[in-house]
């Protein structure tokens, strides 16, 4: 009965929300573990769930060691799987109501300085790598909006890109000079490697033998080459540096929001954050 209920909940998180696909099997994971926890207390239903049982899951991951942030998200997924259930008249009362989250250390994004960057663009690699470095670093985009993204959601005359961020939430991204050359290049690989396989796929970003782009992939690539500058990176420091690099340049920090796909600016505003904290790394490192 409990696994019943989690399965209708990530159906809806699947088709009414439009979750990306990473999200709903994080909410997955963690919801299959609080069953299996209240099934070893002998809880078979949702609605004789207490605050006190979701206290002593929550005491149970401190025990296995998990970090405040992992516990922070298995909270989120409580809360928002109670609030469902509540919603639908499941339970009668809401246990996860005023669960509190541990506080999370301001842990502030990695970035690359834009020396650094250009050489990164610099190093020597294949066309398809070459087009996924300028567009990450171009558009700021999450890895999984790279390799989702459809060849004919980029217009290389327009110079912009149409994505599909999180939440299923589309925005238009425009796209520099540098990033539409790169993929011009790469397109000539692209319809070599279709021709040769056969393919019908929509794909911008296939693979020499023929497979779609994974997200590990990118990560694999990604962190290949950051060794050639010394640097432990992911994707993702492509795009926090993309961000710090429009703020340091003075783009209005709506734009940048709107740029990432951040639905909240006070997510964006952590990049400012980081545009201090390297003037002032810079300002020392002049006045030793």
């Amino acid at each position: 009965m409990l696994i019943h209920f989690i399965s209708n909940y990530i159906e809806y998180l699947e088709v009414e929300r439009g979750l990306a696909l990473n999200t709903i099997l994080a909410y997955r994971s963690d919801l299959y573990s609080l069953a299996e926890f209240l099934q070893s207390e002998k809880i078979d239903d949702y609605s004789k769930v207490q605050r006190i049982h979701i206290n002593m899951y929550i005491k149970n991951l401190y025990d296995k060691k998990y970090t405040p942030r992992s516990i922070t998200r298995e909270i989120a997924s409580i809360k928002g799987f109670f609030k469902w259930l509540s919603i639908n008249n499941y339970i009668q009362h809401n246990p996860a109501l005023a669960i509190e989250q541990p506080k999370l250390p301001k842990r502030l994004p990695k970035v690359l300085s834009m020396k650094e960057i250009s050489e990164l663009l610099d190093e020597s690699m294949s066309v398809l790598n070459k087009a996924v470095l300028e567009l990450l670093y171009a558009a700021g985009l999450r890895v999984s909006e790279l390799t989702d993204i459809k060849i004919n959601n980029i217009d290389l005359n327009s110079k912009y890109i149409r994505c599909i961020g999180k939440g299923s939430k589309e925005r238009i991204v425009p796209i520099g000079l540098k990033a539409c050359n790169a993929l011009k290049n790469y397109y000539k690989d692209r319809e070599y490697t279709v021709k040769k396989y056969r393919l019908s796929t929509n794909y911008c970003f296939i693979k020499d033998d023929g497979k779609k782009l994974t997200r590990q992939d990118v990560y694999n690539f990604i962190n290949s080459i950051g060794k050639n500058i010394n640097k432990d990176i992911s994707p993702h420091t492509i795009r926090h540096s993309f961000a710090t690099h429009l703020l340091e340049n003075g783009a209005d920090l709506r734009v940048v929001q709107e740029l990432l796909g951040h639905s909240d600016v006070s997510t964006t505003q952590l990049y400012t954050h980081i545009s201090k904290k390297r003037l002032k790394d810079i300002y020392f490192a002049i006045n030793k």
